[in-house]
């Protein structure tokens, strides 16, 4: 009984579509044959490159660009983590891709 519980609480699958404004993907668990309805994306601080070191976006010129940093979100084919509340028709989310 508790096996089945975590079974179906934590989820891998594969992202079908991203909505981009909402932050939340729909998502297709292959074990079950399934596409979810959207799902929110976990909120997670914007990536940061290395600190420290020259950032450079082409090696072969001495220029500079303006950097734009966001939050990660998941695109089309990424195989993400799921998490959904153990309860009737619960809602899940994103954790993160693997």
């Amino acid at each position: 009984m508790q096996e089945n519980l975590i079974k179906n609480m934590v989820r891998v699958g594969i992202v079908t579509s991203v909505d981009k404004p909402k932050r939340r993907v729909r998502v297709h668990f292959p074990d079950m044959n399934i596409v979810s309805d959207f799902l929110y994306v976990l909120k997670n601080p914007p990536f940061i490159p290395d600190i420290d070191v020259p950032q450079c976006t082409e090696e072969a010129e001495a220029h500079t660009h303006d950097i734009v940093i966001k939050p990660w979100l998941p695109s089309v084919n990424d195989k993400v983590l799921c998490l959904y509340i153990p309860c009737e028709n619960g809602d899940g989310f994103v954790l993160g891709a693997i």
